[in-house]
This record gives structure tokens, sequence and C-alpha cells, in this order.
């Protein structure tokens, strides 16, 4: 008989369910992973909400922490039974888009016309293959295509929950800091903290940012942004905080603004604060079209910079992300509030969809 696996499924709008599914046939290249640990983002509650389309009967999910069941027939330098994560951005470095320096692009294409995506001709985040492309991680197993090039062995001493974040938050996070261009010195706002903005703010402080102003509604969230680095909180239900920023930088603008929500009011918040040839760095996820305010962007002529990013993926980056956290430089745990076992999934949706009970991130245990 086939041997089967429980599987969170988008289904439609509005509905995920666990479902049984096949558990997947290992290719010479890809390695079958047996899920220890993994978590919700706020990408799958665009997915949830179908703001963002796949495929009905998807696995969703992308954020992998877990132990090798199977190897496939070419894959080197690893062993079965290994504790591994892989990104949830798991390139192959073989496309077009790989070779010219943007691997988290790496499937990005045209769809053919038989294709059953709805994702209105081009998929410009196919780089990003679990729960996106391909089945995902919130399942029992999961399986990592081009492994060679993606599966990063876990270091002893290190738990699931200190790792969970280098996936994807930990990864989108400093990359947002990476893009801000942000030098020894540099003033830096930082727009929502929010796992990923709590992770910029984080990586904003080992570029060297002298002051680090963290924006949020949340001071519970705040108070963590303080240990992860920021300088500066400020409670947008309180403050003004675009008077107050400029205040703070006596009227000079800030050098990098980092927006991590992914929305109208704080995209243009974050534009607005910038100084002349200063850097918008957006990781946030838009549901919506942008509106560019002319006076904010000084009528095109203000030699800003707008960078945006999906977060970078292999195992050399979830390498580096790992070494950050031995390091011990932050407690990235913190971030982990919450967790369920994979059969309560839905009901970790609910609460993680409606930010019930101080939730940042569900570690969610097969």
């Amino acid at each position: 008989m086939m041997a089967m696996m429980k599987a969170a499924v988008f289904v439609e709008k509005n509905r995920i369910e666990l479902v049984d599914k096949p558990i997947p046939d290992v290719g010479p290249n890809d390695a079958l992973v047996k899920i220890t640990t993994t978590t919700i983002c706020g990408t799958d509650i665009h997915i949830l909400k179908g703001e963002y389309p796949v495929k009905s009967g998807l696995t969703i999910g992308h954020e992998p922490v877990g132990i090798i069941e199977k190897l496939g027939s070419n894959v080197r330098g690893y062993q079965e039974g290994q504790r591994v994560i892989a990104g949830a951005i798991c390139p192959s470095f073989t496309s077009y888009p790989s070779q010219d320096g943007f691997p988290s692009q790496d499937g990005a294409y045209l769809l053919d016309d038989d294709d059953t995506c709805p994702c209105h001709g081009y998929k410009a985040t196919a780089g990003w293959r679990f729960g996106n492309m391909i089945d995902g991680t919130q399942a029992e197993y999961v399986l990592v295509p081009d492994a060679q090039a993606n599966l990063a062995p876990i270091p002893d001493g290190l738990s699931d929950e200190s790792v969970l974040m280098c996936p994807d938050i930990m990864s989108t996070g400093f990359k947002g800091a990476e893009n801000a261009n942000i030098k020894i010195g540099d003033m830096v706002a930082v727009f929502a903290q929010g796992p990923i903005g709590l992770c910029a703010t984080a990586g904003a402080r080992l570029l060297g940012a002298s002051v680090i102003i963290a924006i949020d509604g949340n001071d519970d969230r705040l108070a963590i942004a303080k240990k992860m680095g920021a300088d500066i909180t400020l409670n947008f239900n309180q403050v003004d905080v675009v008077d107050e920023i400029l205040k703070i930088t006596a009227g000079r603008g800030v050098d990098a603004s980092i927006e991590a929500l992914g929305l109208q009011i704080t995209f243009e918040q974050a534009l607005r604060v910038l100084k002349p040839g200063g850097t918008l760095s957006s990781l946030g996820v838009y549901a919506e079209d942008l509106v560019i305010p002319v006076n904010a962007f000084a009528a095109g002529l203000g030699d800003h910079r707008i960078n945006t990013a999906l977060c970078p993926g292999g195992k050399e980056r979830m390498r580096r992300l790992m070494s950050v956290v031995a390091a011990d430089r932050f407690d990235f745990t913190a971030l982990v509030t919450h967790e369920y076992q994979l059969d309560n999934i839905v009901e970790a949706y609910d609460l993680f969809a409606n930010q019930r009970d101080g939730v940042l991130k569900i570690a969610i245990k097969p």
C-alpha cells in the first residue's frame, strides 16, 4: 500500500484543511525530510485569504526544520538521520536568473497556456517553491528539490526553535537590512515589528547602524525590538511617526528605512522620512496597488532608491544565518510564542491570522 502522511493544503479562499497525501517519491537530486518543526508565515495568510494565488490541493508552508529521511542517488555530503534546514527559497542555481545574480528568482517564468496555476501569466516569485509551486512544509514530510544546493546541517547544540527563523524570517529581515545599503553610523527606521521587522532591526544592528528607530502599534513588540537592537521605539497610536522621526533626525531624515508590513500607509511613511539620496528597502507582500505621493518622492528628483527583495535561499545563506544564531547575538527563540501540533494547524491558522494572544510565530510540530 502507498505510504501516506498528513498535510495542510489550500482548498479555496479562507479554507485550509489537514488531509492525507502520499509521502513523496525521492528523485535522484532530491531529499525527503521528516519535518520536526515548521511554522506559519504571513505569506501563508495571504494565500489563505486568496490574496496570493496557488493551486487548490497544494500543501502550504515554506519553513522546514527536520531530519533527512531519504537521499536521492546523486546527493553527496549528507546522511540519513542528519538534522537539517532548507531555505524557503530553494534555487537550483542553474537558471538564467540564478546565474544573473538573482537566485531567489530561480523559477520566475511565463506560464504555459495549459498551466492551471491562477497567476495571471507570470510568477515572479517562483524561486519560492515550497507552498507556492510545489508541496510545502506544513506536513509530516517535505521533498526538498536540488537538495545538495539547499540542505544545511544544523550545528550541534541548536534547538529547532532557535533555527526556525532561518529559512525565511531571518533571511528576509536581514535581506531588508542588506538592501537598505546600511553603513556604519547610519540612522535607520524600521516600520512594523512583526517577526520579519524584528529580524530587520537585528540585521540593521549587525550592519553597523548607530541609531535604529522601530515603529509599531504594539508595545509588547516594541519591547522585543529593544532586545533586537532598536535604540528608539515609536508607537504609531501615540505619535505622528513621520513628524517624530524628522524631529529625531533634526529634519535631515533617516539614511535608510525598511518597510516590513506591506501596506500603503507604512510604505508611504517609510518614503516620507528618507533623506535625499536615502534608500527604502521594501519587504512587505502587497495585496493592492501602491501609490507613490509626488511630494514624498520629491517629484522623482530626490535621488531615492527603492529596493525590493525575495529572501535569499541556498545552503550557504542558511549556514551563515545559523552561525549568527550560534553566536548568540540575539534570542531568536523569543519570536516563537506558541506551539501547536500539526493535527491542530487549522486552529493555529485562526490564531495567527487574527493576531490574538500576543502571537509572533507558532512552532508547528507534526
